[in-house]
């Protein structure tokens, strides 16, 4: 199956913290959109690898995504090896999206980083045909995405563009709030968080309202890019 768009998170719940306003957008508007978690998030302090599982299904449902896999990379251990930058050649080969989004180069967990580099080089490498990667023993295509765009997770940066999510808000927070064991929970008797705190799904909304305050939204989320980005003469109106 051909994707429109592939985001790429270290952990399930990545994607929808960072972009799930965006994904909702995209969805509603029939494009195909496909997550891929790198880990399992299995050194949670929360929950499990087998409930996080049956949490990203869920949350792909609120979203509408067309396609969720998870490419089973050890928690807390992505590297940038040649094993894991394989499988995300692999990823896509298999779905050839236009456009790609992983997080930022900079940001307070270490798997973010190492994801986002892995992504990045993965991008460029796919496209090269000397690089030979097999689905079920055929060999794949050489594709290279048209675009690669990063999203915000904790540490901030000078945005290259916005997205409305006004109308998408109230999908993004329920596809969070679908990771029942990772986040705010009165009943929950497992250990607090920096994100089981409800300040931290304050902190979501809040930034979601700053973004869209600066384009004249109610609600918006940021995006950096290393190349440019054409502007439209219609998105000028």
């Amino acid at each position: 199956m051909n994707l429109d768009v592939l985001v790429f998170g270290a952990h399930p719940d990545d994607a929808e913290l960072a972009m799930g306003g965006t994904i909702a957008k995209l969805t509603s508007a029939n494009f195909r959109i496909g997550i891929i978690d790198l880990s399992r998030g299995e050194l949670g302090t929360r929950g499990s690898a087998e409930t996080r599982q049956k949490e990203a299904f869920h949350a792909g449902i609120i979203l509408k995504i067309s396609q969720r896999e998870n490419l089973s990379i050890p928690d807390g251990d992505i590297q940038k090896n040649k094993e894991n930058l394989t499988k995300i050649i692999m990823c896509l080969r298999k779905y050839r999206p236009r456009i790609v989004f992983a997080p930022y180069k900079n940001d307070r967990h270490p798997d973010h980083v190492a994801t986002s580099r892995l992504v990045k080089e993965a991008c460029f490498f796919a496209g090269l045909p000397k690089i030979k990667t097999f689905e079920k023993e055929i060999l794949q295509s050489p594709y290279r995405p048209s675009k690669l765009y990063y999203f915000m997770q904790t540490y901030t940066f000078e945005p290259d563009f916005i997205v409305d999510i006004t109308d998408n808000f109230s999908t993004k927070m329920e596809s969070i709030k679908a990771y029942s064991t990772q986040f705010y929970d009165p009943k929950s008797t497992e250990p607090e968080t920096f994100i089981s705190r409800p300040e931290f799904l304050d902190f979501i909304e809040s930034r979601a309202n700053f973004y869209g305050f600066k384009i004249g939204k109610k609600y918006a989320e940021p995006f950096a890019t290393e190349g440019d980005v054409e502007l439209k003469v219609e998105s000028l109106f």
